[in-house]
């Protein structure tokens, strides 16, 4: 069956206090996406966001953002008082402004756990018992707030190396504030249950995104460090990123811990297959990003300056996946082969048969015959415009040469430069794969102030909001028409 969606992330959804939600508004959108029929909602990865906010530096593989749960709905539940006078309210409702959120968040968070812990006591402790990592990213949250927010390898040495005692004393000493951090993650599950059965009634897919690698500064690093390749003193030997290419003379030395593929082949495994079993609980459909670090990965030495000194070393390629299909036969997920794709990448995605993900805006560097442009999309692909690292449809044309232009028009058939977005969507949602996601900002023909990240940089990434008020009738019988004309959805 021929499929469509939409990228948005929750933080860009409308409404108030300054950040979306898992709210109404969220539930809003997805009666949208009904409406004009769609199928699947594509989501960033919704841990509690790091360096620079971004989803992809996250503290925990498992934990929610506490920042996209809904204070609303935590009042209409009766679990925290406030006015909407006390909400914040953002000078520019289509950005976020993270740390305005978090101070006024956190606030009412706090009051909610003052006045409400007690009562949900035995749900949260029931929860906690029954997930795993919990109480490990409390308690690492709790410690990393005691010590001013440094990073854990810069603890004093017995609660970084995780002593007996250490742990024991840091557990009385914060219990407090370990229980605060439980109970958000305890709230943010349930709006997250509740939230999934809504899209899920109306034949809505969540489809998650899972970042290949974790950040070193998370409480999957201090908690497991066996996993990851570091020294006895829980000290990095080698890190994560890309090779120099013809974007950067450099590469890109991106310092996430690398895995001890080795210890996990081994031991069956164990870590992915946990991880990946709790991803396919929290989504329908996973996105595995860089997913050719898994035939081949790109391994470069702790303080290197740049990524020019690293070497590719083979990855576990088939027999990952191998077991992952023997413990966990229900994985729906999708492989972000983006990159450098060579044929032990190649041979891999043959053999787990997963969909890749094709570009529109990356099919016009080169000729037609480029695996990007849209005319050569295989079946069995996930087809976008543009993802959350690119530029929108719109801001990549105003910014792309005469020649690209001129090509850009004659595949797609377009005249003018306010038709760019539309004619782009028009040819991803006729295209040959079975499944087409547009993100929001190209359905709505904004420019690159709107685009979602822009890789290298910190500061405007992350922080883009749909307006208030941006569903019309017109906006789904737009949609409705796209999919009915290139059979796709719920209506087609």
């Amino acid at each position: 069956m021929r499929k469509s969606g939409i990228l948005l992330h929750i933080s860009s959804l409308p409404g108030k206090g300054g950040i979306g939600t898992l709210g109404k508004e969220a539930r809003v959108f997805a009666d949208f996406l009904q409406q004009s029929g769609m199928s699947i909602w594509q989501v960033l990865p919704m841990g509690p966001t790091g360096y620079g906010e971004s989803p992809y530096q996250s503290s925990s593989i498992f934990a929610g953002n506490p920042m996209l749960i809904s204070l609303e709905t935590m009042r209409d539940e009766g679990l925290v008082q406030f006015d909407d006078s006390e909400l914040y309210v953002p000078q520019d409702e289509c950005r976020v402004d993270y740390d305005a959120v978090r101070a006024n968040k956190e606030m009412l968070l706090h009051r909610a756990f003052e006045t409400s812990e007690e009562a949900l006591r035995e749900e949260i402790d029931a929860y906690v018992a029954k997930t795993f990592w919990v109480h490990d990213f409390a308690l690492f949250t709790a410690i990393k707030q005691h010590f001013g927010n440094q990073m854990w390898q810069k603890w004093p040495d017995d609660i970084r190396l995780r002593k007996k005692a250490a742990i024991a004393r840091y557990e009385k000493e914060l219990d407090k504030e370990i229980r605060y951090h439980a109970f958000c993650q305890y709230i943010f599950h349930c709006q997250w249950v509740s939230f999934k059965a809504y899209c899920n009634e109306r034949g809505i897919s969540l489809f998650g995104d899972m970042p290949i690698y974790v950040a070193e500064d998370s409480a999957d690093t201090w908690t497991q460090p066996e996993v990851f390749q570091m020294d006895k003193n829980r000290m990095l030997t080698k890190v994560a990123g890309v090779p120099p290419d013809y974007f950067s003379a450099d590469g890109q030395l991106w310092g996430n811990p690398l895995y001890r593929w080795k210890y996990l082949e081994n031991r069956d495994f164990y870590w992915w297959v946990t991880r990946m079993d709790v991803m396919s609980q929290m989504y329908d459909m996973i996105r595995v990003d860089h997913f050719i670090g898994f035939a081949n990965y790109y391994s470069i030495p702790q303080g290197a300056p740049n990524a020019r000194c690293g070497k590719w070393i083979l990855g576990p390629g088939k027999k990952l996946f191998t077991c992952l299909k023997e413990k966990l036969p229900h994985l729906n997920v999708v492989a972000e082969d983006l990159g450098e794709v060579n044929d032990r990448v190649r041979d891999l995605l043959k053999f787990v048969g997963y969909p890749g993900m094709k570009v529109a805006l990356f099919g016009f560097d080169t000729d037609e015959t480029n695996i990007h442009y849209v005319h050569n999309f295989p079946e069995n692909c996930i087809a976008y415009t543009g993802t959350h690292d690119n530029n929108t449809v719109r801001g990549w044309y105003e910014k792309a040469s005469p020649d690209v232009q001129h090509f850009a028009r004659i595949t797609f058939h377009f005249h003018n430069e306010e038709d760019v977005s539309a004619a782009f969507i028009r040819g991803v949602m006729n295209s040959n794969a079975n499944t087409a996601i547009l993100p929001m900002q190209d359905i709505l023909a904004l420019n690159d102030d709107c685009r979602m990240n822009t890789p290298g940089t910190t500061g405007s990434s992350w922080t883009w909001r749909m307006a208030p008020n941006t569903y019309s009738q017109g906006l789904v019988d737009y949609l409705r028409g796209l999919n009915i004309q290139s059979r796709r959805g719920t209506i087609g």
